[in-house]
């Protein structure tokens, strides 16, 4: 029997993966804004939730689930902790209460402004310059979105 596995698979190594790097990346990504988090007293999804409702705030919690990729089963449970943490409100829909509208309190304004430099950090250990560091996000960006639509197919 004769060995017809191509040589790039005999050859391939862990680091050679673009999915192992994505993903060794978000967990190199998670030990720089740990600290940061952890004085908000936030986990990073519910940090993204404070960011995506200050950017449009009173959205439904499909709509925010759809935004965040994560799954209204998931956003539930968190919605309701960050409600008693008194960082935002859920309200049913007044037109449609199978819906319900999730909206930051002032509290939750706030907590997003004293996060805010979390971006310099960040920016700063990557080691990328102010130029390169928005390229390569939408090149992230782009990626992630060409993945989605290639899964949807």
């Amino acid at each position: 029997m004769t060995d017809q596995t191509p040589t790039r698979t005999k050859t391939a190594k862990l680091a050679d993966f673009m999915c192992f790097s994505i993903y060794s990346t978000n967990l190199a990504y998670s030990r720089v804004y740990k600290p940061v988090l952890e004085a908000l007293g936030l986990t990073y999804p519910q940090y993204i939730t404070i960011i995506a409702l200050w950017e449009e705030d009173n959205q439904t919690v499909k709509s925010l689930s759809e935004k965040l990729f994560l799954e209204p089963s998931t956003m539930t449970p968190m919605l309701k902790r960050l409600e008693t943490m008194g960082y935002l409100h859920r309200n049913r829909d007044t037109v449609d209460e199978r819906n319900v509208r999730i909206s930051l309190t002032d509290s939750g304004r706030e907590l997003r402004e004293r996060g805010f430099g979390f971006g310099e950090i960040t920016m700063k250990a990557s080691g990328l310059t102010p130029e390169e560091f928005p390229i390569l996000q939408k090149a992230v960006a782009n990626l992630r979105n060409n993945l989605l639509k290639a899964s949807r197919e």
